[in-house]
């Protein structure tokens, strides 16, 4: 963390969290893929779903990443009893918390669906995929509170062995409980279910097996103010931006279900195959956070900045390669999920994937300036950062948009989302650079800020 090349650091950090956000992608592309052999409506409802998935991912990513920023500055400080409490908080509170809303959502569960933008058509498929999804959260919570809790001390490797495992369970049960069982579209929730359940089982024996510099156990459960007011600090920031995304594909999902199925399905397919090259380039960003923490509680300021660029470079140019690549076979991806004869939505899908792919070097550079602010702890600008692409720009864009230029302009709201976005992180890092400049030479943080290196027995 402290001696090597950031160069070296950064791919060794990354690349599993590459591979666990991929695999994050691809539970939901392979429910997609396996449903749209059902039609339209069917593939329309797991979409639909995806947002309901989220809100789910949203409290689990606030406790984790929460947790996580505060575990890696406690590391660095070489506070390892403290850390274990912490985790040990974030994972259990994360698991009660949800299952005490899944058990609300089960209760409104066909008002829930028609919120979330299934139309009439589609309600009956997304009741069925939304039971088994509520039914299999808890695990859903484990699995993400513990890759994140792995994540902050630079275990990365351990994470990505159980999303791999949980990943190729479900593909390999998805054909088998849809069209083998008979179940449709609740055989395909089934399967994330299962695979849910392995992944956290997975993650978290390096815990139980001593493996990891803290521990986690009952007994070092600490439901204490000071805990719980580390974790929300920055895990509000990741549980806003997360839920935000949910509540924009709500909007989404709601607009583009007054075009028709057709277009539900098209949107939902496209934002689908963007995340794949999203997520590989925002794993680089996680991967960045706990290294930006570490070296902050060790006052390697100079290091900070470095990894910084370092990363910005790297994420930049790979979005444009990756990118690139999925602009000039976007026809090709939507057809995996279409009926042969519904070439409205191969259109329309496709321009929504080529609009993303040209403004994905400005969405990957802003998401990894929002994981400078995480690694920082600072939850004001990482809140800012967060809010804008998903809630403060691209909500209105949608509604806008849809209602100028009817159903593409719907599917340019993204990318326009993006462009500005890009104009608020800009000045945002100019001003935190020049911070840590300013620290690096010598000058000191405003009273009442965190300090690095403290002792954290506040």
């Amino acid at each position: 963390m402290l001696e090597d090349p950031v160069a070296k650091v950064i791919p060794i950090l990354a690349v599993p969290m590459i591979i666990a956000m991929l695999i994050d992608s691809i539970y939901n592309i392979t429910d997609t893929y396996f449903v749209s052999q059902l039609g339209t409506s069917a593939t329309a409802a797991v979409g639909v779903n995806d947002s309901l998935m989220q809100l789910i991912r949203s409290i689990a990513m606030g406790f984790g990443i929460g947790a996580s920023s505060y575990i890696s500055r406690l590391l660095g400080a070489r506070d390892y009893e403290k850390a274990g409490r912490v985790g040990s908080t974030a994972l259990l509170t994360a698991v009660l918390a949800i299952s005490a809303v899944a058990a609300a959502a089960y209760v409104f569960i066909n008002p829930l669906v028609v919120m979330l933008g299934a139309t009439p058509t589609v309600k009956p498929y997304s009741v069925q995929y939304a039971s088994w999804i509520l039914l299999s959260s808890p695990f859903t919570a484990g699995t993400v509170v513990l890759s994140q809790l792995l994540r902050s001390e630079g275990s990365t490797q351990y994470s990505m062995i159980g999303m791999v495992s949980g990943c190729l369970i479900n593909i390999g049960l998805d054909p088998l409980f849809i069209s083998v069982f008979g179940l449709g579209v609740a055989g395909a929730a089934i399967a994330t279910g299962i695979s849910k359940v392995l992944s956290c089982s997975i993650l978290l024996m390096p815990f139980l097996r001593g493996k990891t510099l803290f521990e986690l156990r009952v007994r070092l459960f600490t439901p204490k103010t000071h805990i719980y007011a580390e974790i929300v600090k920055m895990g509000i920031p990741t549980f806003l931006r997360s839920s935000m995304l949910a509540l924009s594909t709500i909007v989404l999902n709601n607009f583009a279900g007054s075009f028709g199925d057709t277009a539900l399905a098209a949107v939902s397919v496209a934002n689908k195959c963007t995340k794949l090259v999203g997520a590989a380039i925002i794993g680089l960003g996680m991967g960045f956070q706990p290294l930006a923490g570490y070296c902050w509680g060790a006052k390697r300021y100079a290091r900070i900045r470095k990894a910084f660029w370092t990363c910005s470079a790297m994420g930049v140019a790979g979005s444009v390669v990756l990118g690139t690549a999925m602009a000039l076979f976007a026809p090709g991806l939507i057809r995996l999920f279409a009926s042969a004869d519904n070439e409205a939505m191969v259109e329309l899908g496709s321009y929504i994937i080529v609009t993303q792919c040209i403004t994905m070097p400005l969405h990957v550079w802003a998401m990894i300036a929002n994981s400078l602010y995480q690694g920082l702890g600072r939850p004001l600008g990482a809140g800012v950062l967060g809010l804008s692409r998903q809630m403060i720009f691209l909500i209105p864009s949608v509604v806008i948009l849809s209602r100028v230029f009817g159903v593409y302009g719907l599917a340019s709201a993204q990318a326009v989302s993006d462009v500005v976005t890009m104009c608020i992180a800009l000045p945002m890092v100019i001003w935190l650079m020049r911070k840590i400049k300013s620290l690096e030479a010598g000058g000191s943080l405003p009273e009442g800020e965190w300090q690095p290196g403290c002792s954290f027995n506040r």
